[in-house]
Order: structure tokens, then sequence, then C-alpha cells
């Protein structure tokens, strides 16, 4: 399984990864500051970060055709671990009325968070095995939708709405960037959203509660109104306000002791706008954005190469975080509503935190084999 390719990962991007881990890593404890636990919050943190960059480097040896055949396997394990979580305690975990836990004791374990990289493996090779079924497009794109929809229902049951939102578009996207089944995607997409579109205007016409639901968030008078739809907004709102350009300083933010609920995790971006400012934002919005403009040039030299399933799962990581990324900001901005996405290499999170540093990992050991010569001269696909 474990492979040497002669190389070291790439030093630019393994640096900027390591230098806005340890800027999370220093946030979040000063983010759980508002908790009487906050150094336990740090430790546990600590950990999470330490198993993370060990299972990354392991991966960093591990070559990509070992999880093209073995996708499939872990795919269906992940599927099974997202029907766990449906057993009574002490091995499913319910928190707020969610159910998306499993009870290891010490550990509480997300498998929503490890679906996001066995769909991206999975579907990555569910793409080169049909790039070449060109005589029924229906059906391989009936066979796409059955694998996105077999995760999407678990998470669905799970109300874990954001995870299922991920993982589907993140699907989507790579079946869009390979060019397969294009033609069928648009007629479907179409012929969805246009569907949606009538039922919820007819649902409007008729005083329904689904079209309010959707619109409710924007049509709030944000600082004149308490309802608990805004409340969440309005306070990273405001601590974002109050740090200005140059923050209030790293651990002097107020927001996070009484005010904003979630600021370790979901809406630790306001947090670094309170003690960091408009400078601490743009540094994790520059240096994010430094990583994704490296990992989508991974994919796109993988492809030059001919190494299909090595581009189309860096491509699917890069989407993935992105997307990801792209989310939390706006909702600390704002611009959505509030959901649970935690911020990528920055939000406190066991699960999170280890299966993203696992996808940089993959991410690194696909830039490896492009610079290997001997990768170049085996047939990877």
């Amino acid at each position: 399984m474990f492979e040497k390719t002669g190389l070291l990962p790439d030093k630019n991007l393994t640096i900027a990864i390591l230098i806005l881990l340890t800027f999370g890593w220093i946030m979040s404890f000063s983010a759980s500051l508002g908790h009487f636990d906050s150094y336990g919050y740090f430790a546990r943190q600590s950990i999470f970060i330490s198993l993370g960059l060990m299972l990354a480097f392991t991966c960093l040896k591990i070559p990509l055709y070992f999880y093209q055949q073995h996708a499939r396997k872990f795919f269906i394990f992940t599927l099974v671990c997202l029907a766990l979580v449906f057993l009574p305690e002490p091995i499913g975990r319910t928190v707020n009325g969610s159910t998306r836990w499993i009870n290891f004791v010490v550990f509480k374990f997300q498998p929503s968070e490890m679906m996001k990289i066995a769909m991206i493996l999975y579907m990555a090779d569910f793409l080169i095995r049909h790039e070449k079924d060109v005589k029924k497009p229906w059906m391989g794109l009936v066979k796409t939708l059955i694998i996105i929809s077999s995760a999407a229902i678990l998470l669905l049951l799970e109300t874990d709405l954001g995870a299922t939102a991920i993982i589907s578009l993140t699907a989507l996207i790579m079946l869009f960037a390979a060019g397969a089944y294009l033609k069928q995607l648009s007629i479907v997409g179409t012929g969805l959203f246009s569907l949606a579109g009538i039922g919820l205007y007819i649902d409007g016409l008729n005083g329904g509660v689904r079209w309010a639901r959707l619109t409710e968030f924007w049509q709030i008078d944000l600082w004149l109104n308490d309802s608990e739809k805004v409340y969440q907004t309005k306070q990273a709102l405001i601590g974002i306000a109050r740090g200005d350009w140059a923050g209030v300083g790293l651990g002097n933010g107020i927001q996070k002791y009484t005010k904003l609920p979630e600021p370790h995790t979901d809406m630790i971006f306001s947090i670094i706008g309170e003690e960091i400012g408009i400078i601490g934002m743009l540094f994790v919005i520059f240096s994010f954005g430094y990583i994704m403009l490296k990992g989508f040039k991974i994919a796109k030299d993988a492809l030059k190469q001919k190494r299909k399933y090595s581009s189309y799962v860096g491509f699917g990581i890069c989407t993935w975080l992105s997307l990801q990324f792209s989310v939390n900001v706006a909702m600390n901005l704002g611009l959505i509503p509030p959901k649970g996405f935690p911020l990528p290499l920055i939000s406190y999170g066991g699960s999170s935190m280890i299966f993203v540093l696992i996808a940089c990992g993959i991410l690194l050991r696909i830039d490896m084999e492009s610079r290997c010569e001997y990768s170049k001269q085996k047939d990877y696909v």
C-alpha cells in the first residue's frame, strides 16, 4: 500500500496549510474562552490536530490507485456508519434534536464528515468506470443520482441539511466538470428547479409557509427585530463592527462570552473579525484562497498527465473545501442564514478537523505523484 515517490510535499502549499492551521488553533482557543472549560477545548483541539496531521502524513505515503481500488468499500462502510447514528445510546448520540454522532465515549465521531471524502473518492472512481458508457447516458445519470441519494437520504434523516447540500453539490459539480451526462443533467436540473419554483409560487399565493420560511431571514429587519432567526447574525456583525480594521486584540473580544452562540465553531470568523479586525479576516480569506488555487492547479496538472482519477479527486476536494469555506464566511457576514458549517482548518471540531487534514494530505500526494518521474511512467488513471 505504501509507496515512496522520492519527493517531498510542495513546500509553499504545506507551509500555507500549517500557518492557517496554527492560526486557527490559536483562534479556536481564544473563541472558547467564553466557556468554563476553555482549556479542555484547547487540549481536545490539540489532540484532534495532532491526530489529523498524523493521518495526513500517512496519506502522503499512500498512492492514489489504492484509494481507487477501495473507493467502493470505503463508501459502503461510510454509509453503514451514517446508519449507525440512529442506534439508541450509548452508540448513537443526539444533540439539540440532531442525530449525527457515534459515541466513542472519549470522542464523538461524525460520519457525515467522513462521507465528504468517501463521496469524492467513489464519485471519481465512478466517473472513470463510466466515462465510455455513451450509449446509455440516462442510465449513467440515474446511477449517479442513486449514489448521491443513498447518502443524502441518511443525512436528511439526521437533519443535517448543511452536509447534505455540500456533499450533493460537490458530487454534481464533479460530474459537470468531468463533462459527463451534461445534456441529461441540464434537463433534469432545469426541470427540478422549474417545478420547485412553480410549487413555491403557488404556495405563496395560497398563503403557505414554505415561501415565508425561505425568504423570512432577508425580510426581517436585522436591527429592529429580536427574532431568534437573526439573533446570531446580529451578534456576529456587532463583533465584526467592533473589530474595525485592526481588531480589539487577541483574546479581548466580548461577543464570545454571552452574546454569540457557537463562537468557537460555526461563528469563529466573526470572532476573528472582532479580535484581529478586517486585517485578520483578509488574512484568512487570502491564505485559504492561495491553498485552493494551488489545489485546483494540482488537479489540472494531473489531468494534463492523463491521471484522471487523481485529477477528479483533487478537484472534488478543492470544490468541497471552497464551498464550505464560502458558506461559512457568508453566514458570518449575514449574507445567508446561519447553518452548521465549520470553517476548514480554523473551527474547533474533531471529525471536521481530522478529515480536512486528511484531504490536504491526499491533495499533497496528488502533487507529489505528478512531479515524480516514476508515477509518470506508471499507468495511473
